[in-house]
């Protein structure tokens, strides 16, 4: 498996909020399953307890989204360090279900972990795949989207650093409500320039009389 799957762990989890539209779909053991994708093992382990757990440990994963967001590197790291202390890993060399041509298994890093519940499993996979995800490309490609009101968390992997929006639908959105916001600053300016010739044109009319 590779170490950059870890990482949607964590947008998964701080997509399941959208504070400035006050929704919110983390509130059940089943959604709480959902999250975790084919990992059903540890998934199985989750009870009610985990709903509270898996909100707490969200909102710590947004504050390093949103201090990466307002340019706080340091901070981004700190809020993520404190993460990887209290959710530790055990990193391992696995070759499970990926063989060559030859039949030899195809070596690859695989994050253990051993969680006390599934609050801590999910935390611990989310909070090391993140890390990997800034050490290896930056803290500046977490962002959070910016296509009002959405803010929903995403990892840029363009070549470019160029990604600022959590979806192809929220970019559409942001684009046409840019093109729209033009389009009323024209129509503004035509018209204000047309109120100024006539009223030029009024003036010259006074004078000539």
């Amino acid at each position: 498996m590779k170490l950059a799957y870890y990482s949607d762990y964590a947008v998964r989890l701080v997509n399941t909020e959208e504070p400035v539209r006050g929704k919110d779909v983390l509130t059940s053991v089943e959604a709480v399953r959902d999250l975790f994708g084919t990992n059903q093992e540890v998934a199985r382990r989750a009870t009610e307890a985990d709903v509270t757990r898996f909100r707490s440990v969200r909102g710590r994963l947004r504050a390093v989204f949103e201090a990466a967001d307002g340019g706080d590197e340091t901070l981004s790291v700190n809020l993520l360090n404190s993460l990887l202390l209290e959710f530790p890993v055990s990193p391992q060399i696995s070759g499970h279900n990926f063989r060559d041509d030859d039949g030899r298994p195809l070596w690859h890093m695989h994050l253990a972990d051993h969680p006390s519940n599934a609050t801590a499993g999910y935390a611990a996979i989310a909070a090391m795949g993140l890390a990997f995800h800034l050490t290896e490309y930056g803290v500046d490609r977490l962002g959070l989207c910016e296509a009002a009101p959405c803010r929903n968390a995403y990892l840029d992997t363009s070549t470019n650093r160029s990604r600022r929006y959590c979806s192809d639908r929220c970019a559409t959105r942001a684009n046409v409500a840019a093109y729209r916001a033009r389009k009323r600053l024209e129509a503004d300016r035509s018209e204000k320039t047309g109120l100024a010739a006539e009223s030029a044109q009024r003036t010259t009319a006074t004078g000539e009389r």
